[in-house]
């Protein structure tokens, strides 16, 4: 049987003239972070104090010791590295072993007979990509730094959200293995279902070492603990096995059915008897859980222009989704515990889809486990962003060996529904003005065109793979065109007002977005000592997006009276305009199901503490638009549109994405702004599973156009929607009037209160900041709309102050103008 002999501890970083304790899985800066030799990159400015670290060379050391008798049992001991980051020259007793230069790819070295000194010497990811670049010529690129001449983190050199700490080190696991004979070079289940019945084909590659490559060898498979069996011969290095579960119960994404996993296990074995398996010796194993499912991508044209509709199971599906960057710039600090977590905030959200962005990292195996289990699709991008990438080498060996690797390890996972070619490189070499600047030089067109398509079709059939997002489908259509395949939506957030979402129905959202500041007690923990204010030092430097504070503040403008010297205000605000933006487009786009199938948010998590697009930020606080996400992502989903129904008259939709039909008992009314009722209607609709009830409302109902002194409230049990028909400082807004009581609940612990608000007068888009009362507190709601003499009741945990003035001071509402 193999032996597995982790190397996590006795690393040593050299650093000049001493050896540094060093953690493996790590990275420099977390070494150096450990041993106090560098701030913390996360507060106030320090981010460009530590650009030094980035353009050094490193080198990690640990002595494997002399010769053992364990490792003389074997004939072979591979060295193993799930991850190096990135350029490396491995080296045992001062012999090279092997140089690396791809970060998303693991490596194996045959070290047999050797011990000694091992060390891992890590040249400048700089000097890396300049070599490269100095072989292939330049290529055009969003950013300015070098990330496409090396294949690593894209955004570990910077994003318009993300610092620039480009790291180095082993950030993946390292261990030795010993094995004799043969061992499972590469395992490859295409799991599939047809009429009830679940379907594996096991394709296995094996690696024989000398002495065992005329041994008989066999290969045995079970699934769910005995559910199917099958054996067979190896046929020199390669081996094919099918089992069949009849009735297997069918994998869902979250929200259309169950999660059941099966145990795949495999095993290798050396037969010494009649080849039944009476007398066999085991010299490998492999085990993953799998999910019968089956997926397809339907881009069927039709006269709305080019669909793009995930289908599971044969059900068509809206998908409520979100982009995924790297959930932490040093990735070996992200642990399995943590995945867990925000991929469980991102499941509560309401959300079925995660796009790993193809920026950052093919993530653990954690990550994917995960999704698995609760049912989060995942679509995956291979690892291109944002710039033009040579097709010479050294990058396109390193490009083809990276993607066997991954589309081999994560396949198994049921969650994986899409792989996908790159994000943004098709549409910026149509719109950005690259095709001059290459002048007939390659760009990336061949991976994502060729390349990939092929390595997908030979190694993982069973899913759809699409060019790119954004892409249309061909050359034949701009590759952003919203009516044909995939459509990322920047225009808005860039140079417009969110209202202009619902210009458009693209076929589907792969991206689109709006930002807002993190919570305050991140804000406060990240800029200790600093006064807050737009355009202090410290805002300014956790603010990556070209003019960002200037399109937040023109976002503000275009609804609200910019407050004067007044963070707390300013703040507010601008979480505000980012989940009114981001459910202005989901609702409009919902509302257009079948056209539009699918919108996912940029994006639901940070890298660290910034202003950004994200609904959690980078201390893992929720902002207003997570709760606004649970909102318009929830199942059924209430919605007011306007001015598109007969007439310009608004629209109520109703949306069921339920799989039972939807009895919606609706109460339309009519109201001033002091909370009288002009006009009241009820509405009893029946919304079909899977499907969207439009209707114009009643022209008695509607506000006037550029009425500034009446709206429109739609009510069905918990749900409700409003439509003001002018911005916020146009309407004729109260003075806001509530009451506050602070209860504590029986049975609580310290800390955890609810907080009961009345409403006096009209309260638009309450806010209770938990983070203002103790950087622990949270609350269970976000923004919400009263009518005079409604009460709402908040339940908050881990607060440190609960009095009752402390909590009207942590309460935030629209105000008049």
């Amino acid at each position: 049987m193999k032996e597995l002999v982790p190397l996590a501890e006795g690393w040593r970083l050299r650093h000049g003239e001493a050896l540094l304790p060093a953690r493996v899985p790590g990275c420099v800066h977390t070494d150096l972070l450990a041993a106090d030799l560098i701030p913390d990159p996360f507060l106030g400015v320090n981010e460009t104090d530590v650009a030094w670290v980035g353009r050094r060379a490193w080198s990690y050391v640990r002595d494997l010791g002399a010769a053992d008798t364990a490792g003389e049992r074997y004939e072979r001991t591979d060295l193993v590295f799930d991850g190096l980051d990135t350029a490396a020259t491995i080296t045992l007793d001062g012999r090279e072993v092997g140089r690396t230069r791809n970060m998303h790819r693991r490596h194996r070295f045959d070290v047999t007979g050797h011990h000694g000194l091992l060390e891992v010497h890590f040249a400048s990811a700089y000097d890396e990509a300049a070599s490269v670049r100095a072989l292939t010529g330049e290529r055009p690129n969003v950013y300015p730094e070098p990330f496409q001449y090396i294949r690593k983190m894209a955004c570990s050199f910077g994003w318009d959200w993300g610092p620039t700490l480009v790291t180095a080190g082993m950030w993946r696991p390292v261990r030795l293995e010993r094995w004799s004979t043969a061992r499972l070079a590469d395992v490859r289940p295409l799991v599939t279902v047809e009429r009830g019945t679940g379907r594996v084909e096991v394709r296995v590659e094996i690696e024989r070492t000398a002495q065992g490559t005329a041994r008989p060898l066999a290969v045995r498979a079970t699934v769910g603990g005995g559910l199917a069996e099958a054996r067979g011969a190896v046929d020199g290095t390669y081996a094919v096995l099918t089992l069949e579960v009849p009735g297997a119960d069918l994998w869902w994404p979250r929200g259309y059915g169950a999660q059941p996993l099966y145990d795949l296990d495999l095993a290798l074995v050396e037969e010494s008897g009649g080849g039944d398996g009476s007398e066999e010796r085991r010299l490998d194993s492999w085990h993953r859980r799998i999910g019968f499912r089956t997926v397809e991508l339907d881009r069927s044209a039709d006269r709305h222009g080019t669909g793009f509709t995930l289908v599971v199971n044969g059900e068509r599906i809206f998908a409520r989704g979100v982009n995924w960057i790297p959930d932490d710039v040093f990735p070996s600090r992200i642990t399995p515990e943590r995945y867990r977590t925000r991929l469980r905030q991102t499941a509560d959200a309401g959300v079925d889809l995660v796009r790993i962005w193809g920026g950052g990292i093919y993530e653990d195996d954690a990550f994917y486990d995960v999704c698995d289990e609760l049912g989060l699709m995942v679509w995956q991008d291979f690892l291109f962003a944002c710039a033009a990438y040579p097709e010479e080498q050294p990058l396109r060996g390193e490009v083809e060996a990276e993607a066997r690797d991954n589309v081999v390890r994560l396949m198994p996972h049921p969650s994986l529904v899409l792989w996908n070619g790159n994000n943004e490189n098709l549409w910026g070499f149509r719109d950005w003005e690259w095709e001059p600047e290459l002048r007939g030089d390659s760009w990336g067109g061949g991976y994502y065109l060729d390349l990939l398509p092929r390595i997908v079709a030979e190694l993982d059939p069973t899913r759809p793979y699409s060019a790119g997002s954004p892409w249309s489908g061909s050359w034949d259509h701009h590759p952003n065109d919203p009516a044909h395949g995939t459509h990322h939506s920047w225009e808005v957030w860039n140079r417009r007002d969110y209202a202009e979402y619902r210009d458009s129905v693209p076929r589907f959202v792969s991206e689109f977005g709006w930002q807002a500041p993190p919570a305050m007690a991140t804000l406060r923990r990240a800029l200790p000592g600093e006064r807050l204010a737009p355009d202090s030092p410290g805002m300014l430097h956790h603010q990556k997006a070209e003019d960002g504070n200037g399109k937040l503040n023109r976002g503000v403008e275009r609804h609200f009276a910019m407050p004067e010297d007044d963070f707390d205000r300013w703040h507010y605000l601008t979480q505000l305009v980012q989940a009114r933006a981001i459910a202005t487009g989901i609702e409009h786009w919902r509302s257009h199901w079948p056209v539009c199938a699918g919108t996912v948010v940029w994006q639901i998590n940070d890298c660290w503490p910034v202003s950004s697009w994200a609904a959690i930020d980078g201390d893992g606080r929720l902002k207003p638009l997570y709760h606004e996400l649970r909102r318009v992502y929830a199942d059924r989903l209430l919605t007011l549109q306007p001015g598109d129904g007969d007439e310009g008259m608004p629209v109520l939709a109703a949306v069921n994405q339920s799989a039972e039909p939807w009895q919606a008992h609706v109460t339309l009314r009519r109201l001033r702004a002091d909370g009288t009722e002009v006009a009241e209607h009820v509405l009893d609709v029946t919304v079909a599973a899977r499907s969207v009830h439009r209707q114009t409302v009643p022209q008695d109902l509607a506000p006037a156009a550029r009425s500034a002194k009446e709206f429109l409230v739609a009510d069905c049990a918990d749900l409700r929607s409003v439509h003001f028909s002018v911005t916020d400082r146009e309407f004729a807004y109260p003075v806001p009037h509530y009451d506050v009581v602070v209860e504590s609940p029986m049975g609580t612990g310290a800390g955890n209160v609810e907080v009961v608000v009345t409403a006096q007068t009209l309260v638009r888009d309450l806010l209770l900041q938990a983070d203002r009362l103790g950087p622990d507190a949270a609350c269970d709601t976000g923004l919400r709309t009263l009518l005079p003499g409604e009460q709402l009741r908040l339940r908050v945990t881990g607060a440190a102050e609960t009095g009752a003035n402390a909590v009207r001071a942590a309460l935030f509402c629209v105000e008049p103008a």
